[in-house]
């Protein structure tokens, strides 16, 4: 399975860009909501990529966030939900907004996506409760499960440091690229020792 492709872009429409990887040009579809922030033409590009098989064909599908990729597979799980409707949906709306109109089961909001009425709206909310990444209060993705996150923040509570100083201290170390959760107490505790 293909899971990223660094490159040169070839081309860059709305059905997909090419990026050419040392002579091979590897066709990706694309978010439109992505589409802007894609390079231009002869400009470096790096994508998260999940590769698509079927009997008569093979699909490469990209993004520009390991975060966008993990709530495209996320729908993907979902009955019903192909890579054509993960891709208008994602598509249909930025992925952090997506994200906050689930958590918020804000229905009306998903049902403005192209491709999807009321009835499907509702059943996405209801299957993707407590799926997609979580979002930390300054509207950042947290980078891995928030249950590690939340970890983090319940041994520093219980090492004596305030819930609101320590939940802030995660925040800093998941910003910094922490993902398990030694990374992120030990990140964490350089951060409050540093602001004392």
């Amino acid at each position: 399975m293909i899971a990223s492709l660094k490159g040169i872009v070839q081309s860059k429409k709305p059905e997909g860009v090419i990026v050419d990887v040392q002579g091979v040009g590897y066709h990706v579809c694309i978010p439109l909501s992505s589409l802007a922030d894609i390079p231009e033409r002869g400009e470096p590009v790096f994508l998260f990529t999940y590769t698509h098989v079927r009997e008569d064909a093979l699909q490469l599908f990209g993004f520009l966030t390991e975060e966008e990729k993990k709530v495209f597979t996320t729908l993907l799980g979902i009955s019903g939900v192909g890579p054509k409707l993960g891709l208008a949906i994602l598509s249909g709306m930025r992925v952090r907004k997506f994200i906050e109109a689930v958590n918020n089961e804000d229905v009306s909001l998903l049902s403005t996506i192209p491709g999807l009425g009321n009835k499907t709206s509702a059943r996405l909310v209801l299957e993707l409760r407590g799926k997609l990444p979580a979002m930390a209060p300054g509207g950042e993705f947290y980078s891995q499960s928030r249950s590690a996150a939340d970890d983090a923040v319940s041994a520093l509570v219980n090492l004596g440091y305030k819930k609101p100083l320590s939940e802030r201290a995660v925040e800093k170390s998941v910003k910094g690229g922490s993902s398990s959760i030694e990374d992120i107490i030990r990140e964490a505790l350089k951060y409050l020792t540093e602001n004392k």
